[in-house]
């Protein structure tokens, strides 16, 4: 019942396969988020956690109690623990795996000119380079709280532009301190959201390469249109100073010149 009040993607996951099951999904009181750590809060009278290892730990439980934590790290796993305050009761294993077509989204950022894709996650480092392997990112940063991504962000910001693509909670400072924050729309949580510059209203991840090239078109047509509305004009004052330009046709070129710069910014119509 705690993994109904957060919107993690493995609280979600977590809860459909508990319905698969046709398992009782109680209500819980005095429910709590702690972001990049686990929910906790009250049924039946008693307190219960559920969260990462490092969470739990930070509530002085001892988690190297438990064996299967290692096997688990090493298959590529998440665990998820459930605990009172006291003690450890058992936890939930769950495989994370690449959205689709995650990798050919990869290559054609690429062909764009990205220079460098880098992965911070908050899954166990295990879990963190399976995928980054298979995905074939430049770099990657595992078991990172929302603080230490925005730290992250920061330090690649130091060195250039950063896009920042998330969909969840503990995404949001990152997506917030990034110079342009992507939310993956359908997926994401409304914090997600709200923190972003930009919403793609799709889990289809190859729209962040359409963006991306988007904007380079959108780019280069301004400059374009810039260089051509002042050389335009430029012409047009050359040639009315020694009067060989009569006013009303001093007018009609500039009015041209205006309905050419629109016909050419239109052409990124087609494009979207």
């Amino acid at each position: 019942g705690l993994e109904r009040g957060s919107e993690h993607p493995v609280a979600t996951a977590i809860l459909a396969e508990a319905r698969r099951r046709r398992l009782e999904v109680p209500e819980v009181a005095g429910f709590q988020v702690t972001a990049g750590g686990g929910v906790e809060g009250d049924l039946d009278g008693e307190h219960f956690l559920i969260g990462s290892p490092r969470f739990l730990e930070m509530r002085g439980l001892r988690t190297e109690a438990v064996p299967a934590l290692e096997t688990l790290a090493r298959e590529g796993k998440t665990a998820v623990l459930v605990s009172t305050p006291q003690r450890i009761l058992g936890l939930v294993a769950v495989a994370d795996t690449p959205r689709h077509r995650a990798r050919e989204a990869i290559a054609r950022l690429r062909a764009l000119g990205i220079a460098e894709v880098v992965m911070l996650t908050g899954d166990q480092p295990g879990v963190a380079q399976r995928i980054a392997e298979g995905l074939g990112v430049d770099t990657w940063q595992a078991g990172l709280l929302p603080e230490e991504k925005v730290a992250a962000v920061r330090n690649l910001k130091a060195r250039g532009t950063v896009a920042m693509v998330g969909d969840g909670i503990n995404d949001a400072p990152a997506l917030a301190a990034a110079s342009l924050g992507v939310a993956m729309g359908a997926a994401g949580t409304d914090v997600a959201l709200e923190s972003a510059d930009v919403a793609l209203m799709s889990d289809d991840l190859l729209q962040l390469p359409f963006l991306i090239a988007l904007g380079q078109q959108t780019l280069r047509t301004i400059r374009a249109n810039i260089v051509f509305a002042l050389v335009a004009k430029a012409v047009v004052l050359a040639l009315i100073v020694p009067g060989w330009l009569t006013l009303w046709l001093a007018v009609a070129g500039d009015m041209g010149t205006s309905l050419l710069v629109t016909l050419y910014g239109m052409r990124l119509l087609r494009a979207a």
